[in-house]
């Protein structure tokens, strides 16, 4: 279970003309218990979605307040929350560090699975069950862009986490590869929490949330909530 209590992001701005840097807001405060499968995260450029993303595996720390997930406090626990919490980036490529695919899968096995045979094996299992075996041995950067995102999944996922948390794993995919990714997605025994700009994909989850100015402004069922979101995007584009 993930639960936010109060979670406040803030950062020091300076000033550019020499004055007193200033506290400007980022997010929060934000409380909420998210127990759901899958979770969709909408909301408009800057709006502050990501750092909410980022606070549920300690990527970011709460300014104050408290993220804690299954009994963790991301503060105090933060190698455990990041053991249980998996985070896929919207480019692949700020999280591909090896040279070929089995590479980087054995890398994420490399805590669990001590023997390299061992680790090459099951990582050329993974690759085969999201269709990348013939892909294995080529140069990451061989890849088409999907393949590079369906390879940085199959590595964070070797490592078994409990939930998986997706900043906009889509939006620099073809129409072709975001189906890919999202019926992996789908698939998935973990809880998901997916930031996303696909109205679509947000319209399968089991729960929506609305960021908007830091703040999360509606939280409810997909179509209720998506469409409220449509509505809220309408108004501000007629300012």
């Amino acid at each position: 279970m993930i639960e936010l209590h109060q979670a406040l992001v803030t950062a020091w701005t300076p000033d550019p003309s020499g004055g007193p840097d200033t506290v400007t807001r980022l997010l929060g405060p934000v409380s909420l218990t998210i127990a759901e499968r899958r979770v969709a995260v909408v909301g408009a450029n800057g709006s502050g979605k990501s750092t909410l993303a980022r606070l549920l595996n300690g990527l970011v720390l709460p300014s104050a307040g408290s993220v804690v997930i299954g009994g963790l406090d991301t503060a105090k626990d933060g190698p455990a929350v990041r053991r249980r919490v998996g985070f896929v980036f919207t480019d692949p490529d700020a999280q591909l560090v090896m040279p070929t695919p089995v590479e980087d899968v054995a890398l994420s096995l490399r805590r669990t699975v001590r023997d390299a045979a061992a680790r090459e094996e099951l990582a050329r299992a993974a690759l085969a069950r999201v269709g990348l075996a013939d892909r294995a041995d080529l140069p990451v950067h061989a890849l088409s862009g999907g393949q590079r995102q369906l390879l940085a999944l199959t590595s964070v996922l070797a490592t078994e986490p409990d939930v998986l948390v997706c900043d906009e794993p889509t939006t620099l995919l073809d129409l072709r590869w975001r189906a890919v990714v999202d019926d992996l997605l789908a698939s998935l025994p973990q809880q998901v929490v997916v930031v996303t700009h696909d109205l679509d994909a947000a319209r399968r989850a089991d729960r929506v949330l609305v960021v908007d100015d830091g703040s999360v402004v509606h939280d409810g069922a997909p179509e209720p909530t998506v469409a409220a979101y449509e509505a809220l995007m309408r108004t501000a584009a007629r300012r």
